[in-house]
């Protein structure tokens, strides 16, 4: 199988590509080397001798010249992590959506018919919650003074009664939270419409918390497993916002590529996008992360300093269920394992936080 892994020489596209190669398919990279993800002047991040192409995947022309005898693509280009300020919201929209839009055109034409779009969990804003008294509801916006007197669990919108998390499956409804999150929906919305249109067929991998070798450091655009790692490289303490008991699931690189490599093998439903929560099954909080990978590291403690960015939500813990089901995937790196590999794994060269600068196509 040949395809084309966009985004491939960053820190999960990388991953996939190797895998990929290992397992006797034959990936084409195409990345565009972005400076939040690379830093300036970067080289390509991958291991195996693949062909890589430096370019954007808003480049229709050079899209379709790629996909020429492509058997299907893997699209994990995009800005991601929750930047700087609205002032990135221009470079996102462009990198993730119009490059999406571009890419989905020109597999159109090349009759391409296979799309796996990395997707993420950042699509349902807060988790799944119920109320003893109201069941399943929409928890109640956190509010500012809320958040600075520590209250940091959100209460059900009918009675203000605490609220329980639950798992989230992938019918929940979509709640986008920051720029980021809504450019990822833009990206599933515009493949849901294409393979409507093409009768192809989409498997939207919403990846929750990825961590692993190749993250790049010190920088705003990177997940918390990097934030926290870097730190601890410069000898100082992970610092842990709100009161460190916010859940997620941490699931390992290594495995979000096997969950690539599955949903290409597999044949999909022609003509209706297929979401996939891609997970670990395991959730931890987000003061366990820090308290692991300090003791891993042999650094200071982390400092729970309490507060909350503005697009941040308390609990995210996913429901495995579909992505065993569909794809036979089951994560394999329990947490223990994957964050003692991490505390010494290699991580990319310190990033920049300049913005990320558009490229006319």
């Amino acid at each position: 199988m040949r395809v084309l892994v966009t985004g491939g020489a960053g820190f999960i596209g990388s991953h996939v590509a190797d895998l990929l190669a290992e397992s006797g398919c034959e990936p084409i990279i195409l990345d565009g080397l972005v400076p939040t993800a690379h830093g300036d002047g970067a080289a390509p991040g991958y291991t195996g001798a693949h062909r890589f192409v430096h370019g954007e995947v808003t480049d229709g022309a050079l899209l379709r010249e790629l996909l020429t005898g492509v058997d299907a693509v893997c699209h994990q280009a995009a800005v991601v992590g929750h930047g700087v300020d609205p002032g990135d919201a221009p470079s996102y929209a462009w990198h993730n959506d119009y490059g999406t839009a571009v890419l989905l055109a020109a597999m159109f034409e090349a009759g391409v018919r296979k799309l796996v779009l990395a997707s993420s969990m950042v699509v349902y804003g807060e988790g799944r919650y119920a109320c003893a008294r109201h069941g399943i509801v929409p928890p109640a916006a956190r509010r500012r003074s809320d958040v600075d007197a520590g209250r940091f669990d959100p209460g059900c919108p009918e009675c203000g009664r605490p609220l329980g998390w639950e798992l989230v499956p992938e019918d929940a409804p979509l709640r986008p939270r920051s720029t980021y999150a809504a450019t990822k929906l833009a990206q599933e919305h515009l493949a849901a419409a294409w393979v409507r249109q093409t009768g192809g067929t989409v498997w939207a991998l919403r990846y929750h918390n990825v961590y692993g070798p190749r993250m790049p450091q010190n920088t705003p655009y990177a997940g918390v497993a990097s934030l926290f790692r870097s730190a601890l490289r410069r000898g100082e303490a992970p610092t842990v916002l709100e009161d460190g008991r916010q859940l997620r699931d941490f699931v390992h690189v290594g495995d979000v590529a096997r969950a690539n490599l599955l949903a290409l093998r597999a044949e999909g439903t022609p003509g209706e996008p297929t979401p996939v929560n891609v997970c670990s099954g395991e959730p931890r909080t987000v003061g366990d992360l820090a308290t692991a990978l300090a003791e891993a590291c042999g650094g200071p403690a982390p400092r729970v300093v309490g507060g909350a960015r503005p697009a941040d939500v308390r609990h995210v813990v996913a429901d495995p269920a579909r992505a065993s089901t569909l794809l036979g995937f089951t994560a394999r790196t329990g947490f223990a394992e994957g964050i003692a590999e991490f505390a010494t794994a290699a991580l990319r060269e310190p990033v920049t936080s300049a913005r990320a600068r558009p490229v006319t196509a």
